[in-house]
């Protein structure tokens, strides 16, 4: 991200597919005090049959297009929204991370999740693509755009390219200990990286990119100058690197609760998040964005205070992805 004003704004777009309100004053469901409530949100709207679309007129300086946005909630109907921001209605604790900006007063969406029909009902369909903003002998630009699902909030609109990791909001405050993920899915995964910023040309890479799944607990706390820590209480992340264009049922991640690094199956990509780069913000007490310092791996035991749980079709840094990417999800549901 740099400072700008019309190509941040796609960049900063694109850096929301792969970065949590935060800390207190994350986004509180009316009713829903207890984990169980929590539990019962991520599991119905997880089935992915119901849908919202908004209509938003994109700025006539990048071309005036009518874009479509979409989240999994709602009864199909498209609603003409403007320039006004996404609100989730109570009850729905996911995200996509399908966004409208409006920096410099420029407006500008990007929309990497979308309903595909299943069955009777539906699933999501969930895309790594590229992102084009053409404008005669004033704007050319390419870029990449990885597709991603969150429990968490991503507040609209965008008005800044700056700092991207801290206005996605991953996660909610959660006591409980699952037992395991669950979720049916099919994939297109394993293809080139490319580099797409926005400030130079598109660029492949040479190496493969996958899908990656992040199902984990923390127990965070404040110190006496604000900053926000964090342990890993428990570890459920991994990768999609095998395509498959039949559906898979039913697919299961265990959550491995306090130190993992000696399993047989861990990689590093399991490991805590201590690179400014990946790591999770939060609000503290005083109102502040902090990097939540994730410091070590809790005891076995150990109570959470959050979860974070997060579908993604790429599993580098922004504006790094493998063009075509997409994976289908259906019937997410946590087991306790």
């Amino acid at each position: 991200m740099r400072a700008y004003p019309i190509a941040g704004i796609m960049c900063l777009i694109m850096a929301m597919s792969g970065t949590e309100a935060k800390g207190q004053q994350l986004r509180t469901v009316a009713g829903m005090t207890e984990d169980k409530a929590i539990v019962e949100a991520i599991n119905s709207y997880g089935r992915f049959d119901n849908w919202n679309v908004r209509e938003i007129k994109e700025s006539a300086l990048i071309g005036g297009d009518t874009a479509h946005l979409y989240e999994f909630y709602g009864n199909q109907e498209i609603t003409f929204t403007g320039k006004k921001p996404f609100v989730a209605p109570d009850g729905y604790v996911w995200r996509t991370n399908n966004v409208l900006a409006i920096v410099a007063g420029i407006v500008k969406t990007n929309n990497t999740v979308y309903p595909e029909k299943r069955g009777d009902g539906y699933c999501a369909r969930i895309e790594t693509h590229l992102e084009e903003v053409k404008v005669m002998g004033m704007i050319n630009m390419d870029v990449v755009c990885q597709g991603a699902i969150m429990v968490g909030t991503l507040p609209e609109p965008i008005m800044t390219p700056k700092d991207p990791m801290t206005k996605v909001q991953y996660g909610l405050p959660f006591t409980s200990c699952p037992k395991a993920l669950e979720f049916d899915y099919k994939a297109d995964v394993g293809n080139e990286v490319y580099r797409g910023t926005g400030f130079s040309k598109l660029k492949p890479m040479g190496y493969p990119d996958y899908a990656e799944v992040i199902f984990m607990l923390q127990k965070r706390w404040e110190d006496e100058d604000g900053n926000i820590h964090a342990l890993r209480v428990a570890t459920g992340i991994e990768r999609i690197t095998q395509s498959t264009s039949e559906w898979i049922n039913g697919y299961r991640i265990n959550l491995k609760y306090g130190d993992i690094t000696n399993d047989p199956s861990y990689k590093e990509f399991m490991g805590l998040k201590t690179d400014p780069k990946t790591a999770y913000h939060d609000i503290n007490s005083h109102g502040k964005d902090k990097l939540i310092q994730e410091e070590g791996w809790a005891e076995p035991g150990t109570q959470p205070t959050h979860l974070i749980l997060h579908f993604i079709t790429s599993c580098g840094e922004a504006f790094y992805g493998g063009l075509g990417n997409t994976l289908w999800l259906d019937n997410v549901r946590l087991i306790m």
